[in-house]
């Protein structure tokens, strides 16, 4: 499988994760002292194969890295978040 690493596509205003020939995405906008995370998506083909959890755990990284807070309104991002406590101390 071809897969790279999480990008943040700032044009599109999202991260990207590509796969094979495919992007599992995650739409955000940028406030002060947070990121908020509208809405992931994963292509159908890709789906229950772990990548939106990779996706997700870029996106922690790098809000960690960035010094920001992660407001996810995005039910799946706030199921991630709640599901990873590790990254608690973004959470918004």
């Amino acid at each position: 499988m071809d897969q790279g690493q999480v990008r943040d596509n700032r044009e599109l205003q999202r991260f990207e994760l590509p796969v094979d020939d495919q992007v599992v995405f995650a739409d955000y906008r940028r406030q002060p002292g947070r990121l908020v995370i509208t809405h992931v998506e994963t292509p159908l083909a890709l789906r229950g194969a772990g990548h939106a959890g990779q996706l997700m755990q870029g996106v922690a990284e790098e809000a960690r890295a960035e010094g920001v807070k992660v407001l996810p309104l995005c039910s799946y991002a706030r199921a991630w978040m709640q599901r990873h406590p590790e990254f608690k101390d973004l959470a918004l």
